[in-house]
């Protein structure tokens, strides 16, 4: 772990040095379908992902929801960032599990009801963390920083502007 604190402290130096640097273009996902559902994800470095739906909408559930991906990628942002931050604080974690689930009604996804987002209506976060010899309340305030700062929890609780361009063959 202390490499992990000490990459943090070093970037945190620099980027406070040089903050015109802080900002940049992520690298783009790129989706394709593959047949009738499954679609393939590419990014860079050969990174790639592959999901599907469950048959009753036409899927043949050969790999996980793009609505699981993103639970997915909330627990796993979360601790990563709990073990970022206790990294930082030079604590060691003997147990961390952290799970996430939502509600949601299809009647959005599928346009029966128009005042039904498409989306999750709730998330909930369930972590369960041995963090180093920190007590009770401060293994809960490491664990809001870290929820407070995880990227994929910001994208979902606040507003982003996305911006849409069309290319058609």
């Amino acid at each position: 772990m202390d490499s992990i604190g000490d990459a943090i402290r070093d970037a945190t130096a620099y980027l406070t040095e040089h903050p015109d640097e802080a900002r940049y273009s992520d690298s783009p996902a790129t989706a394709r379908v593959e047949s009738g559902l499954r679609v393939v994800t590419t990014g860079p470095d050969g990174a790639e992902v592959a999901t599907d739906m469950v048959a009753a909408v036409g899927g043949t559930a050969s790999a996980p929801s793009p609505g699981w991906l993103l639970r997915a990628a909330e627990a796993s942002c979360v601790a990563t960032f709990i073990v970022m931050r206790a990294a930082t604080l030079g604590h060691s974690i003997t147990d961390l599990e952290v799970s996430v689930d939502s509600v949601s009604d299809d009647r959005g996804l599928l346009d029966i009801d128009t005042s039904v987002p498409a989306g999750p209506l709730s998330t909930a976060i369930r972590v369960r963390a041995v963090i180093g010899a920190l007590g009770t309340d401060e293994t809960e305030e490491l664990i809001r920083w870290a929820v407070e700062h995880c990227p994929v929890v910001d994208a979902m609780r606040r507003p982003v502007p996305i911006d849409l361009f069309v290319q058609s063959s």
